[in-house]
């Protein structure tokens, strides 16, 4: 049985883990602003500002100044019409999903995408198609027989298991020859990649690609993960997020998240576009860490992301290893079916831009040990 581990302290790369200290390599905070000291005054402030609650729904008083100055800033950094601001991330794709789709349309997803994604798939009542992880082949194939009124193709900017990235000019033109629409989760992208922290979508421009609401037209992002909040926002065109504010039911009846946290989520935002040096010590990390589990023989999935998924194979060795690792002070969660497919347990090593070198040799010291346990295993079978 899954069982939930209780926080003591303030996340960050050391914590204090059902009364334990311990080195966390399992957080989404990628950039490290969780905790950064502008943030958390910008919460404060809000607090004196704002109050501690939005006290309603955005269309009936709850929609306040910053959660508007929030938007329009997003809107500017995605390089969209407008954008939208949810209070969590499965309440955005669900929300989006099932208000573009019905039951005489059609909805593709890529296989390994996010829960959040596929429930919203599930729940629309329109047609429900996979594809292949990463397959465009596959994806033309599957729209080539769909026949519905609308058919809306989605996927993940970055998945969240594997830390591959979804090639996105591919996919734009193979969604845009079969008359579709595009859908992304950059979740774990924003912050990430870019020369700005644009995402996915930032990365595949630098490459002289376009990418824009013509041809990808629902851009969805989370504050969870490199902005060190939580919620999310939807960006795209004047018509999409009128719709949205119009019809989609978990933005219209939920209370809007408190106006002291979208402070604090601007001041992230500031920091993702300022401070790239965070994103360029992530990238030495995860080169150094790739190269060190493959001198151990360790199995590593392609990644040039944060997320760093070492496949044991085995649930029982995968939760063996994350429980020893912990023994010896590193937090590192151990994935499972049905989370990850079946055969596919594995170890997500997670990296933040605040881990120290310390702290990075310590990991690589557990690796070691981890690399020792899998292929005792591997020999006594």
């Amino acid at each position: 049985m899954r069982q939930r581990r209780t926080l003591y302290s303030p996340q960050g790369s050391e914590i204090i883990l059902d009364g334990e200290h311990v080195t966390s390599f399992c957080s989404n905070d990628y950039l490290g602003l969780a905790g950064h000291p502008d943030v958390v005054q910008a919460f404060h402030a809000g607090l004196d500002n704002f109050g501690a609650g939005s006290g309603a729904s955005h269309l009936v008083s709850g929609h306040s100044a910053p959660h508007h100055a929030l938007e329009e800033e997003l809107a500017a950094f995605t390089g969209r019409s407008r954008a939208l601001v949810f209070s969590s991330g499965y309440m955005a794709n669900v929300g989006v999903i099932t208000t573009l789709l019905g039951k005489d349309d059609a909805v593709v997803e890529d296989r390994l995408n996010h829960a959040s994604l596929l429930d919203g798939g599930l729940f629309s009542g329109a047609a429900f198609k996979r594809y292949a992880h990463l397959d465009n082949e596959a994806l033309a194939g599957v729209l080539e027989k769909i026949t519905g009124k609308r058919k809306l193709v989605i996927s993940d900017g970055v998945f969240s298991m594997d830390g591959d990235m979804a090639n996105l000019p591919g996919l734009a033109a193979t969604v845009s020859a079969h008359d579709g629409l595009l859908m992304i989760d950059d979740a774990h992208g924003f912050g990430v990649l870019g020369d700005n922290g644009g995402g996915t979508v930032a990365y595949w421009q630098q490459q002289g690609h376009i990418l824009d609401e013509e041809n990808l037209q629902v851009l969805v992002g989370t504050f969870g993960k490199a902005f060190g909040s939580s919620g999310a926002f939807v960006a795209g065109s004047e018509e999409l997020i009128e719709t949205l504010i119009q019809f989609c039911r978990p933005y219209i009846y939920t209370t809007a998240m408190p106006p002291a946290q979208a402070e604090a989520i601007r001041t992230s935002l500031r920091l993702v576009q300022k401070d790239r040096w965070r994103r360029e010590y992530l990238a030495q990390m995860i080169s150094r860490f790739r190269t060190n589990c493959e001198e151990l023989g360790l199995t590593l999935l392609p990644s040039m992301t944060p997320i760093q998924a070492i496949v044991l194979g085995d649930v029982d060795l995968a939760l063996e290893a994350s429980e020893q690792l912990f023994e010896d002070g590193l937090f590192v969660s151990a994935i499972r079916p049905p989370t990850v497919p079946a055969g596919t347990a594995r170890l997500r090593v997670t990296f933040s831009a605040i881990h120290t070198e310390d702290q990075f040799l310590k990991l690589l010291d557990g690796m070691v040990k981890v690399a020792h346990l899998y292929h005792s295993r591997e020999q006594a079978s």
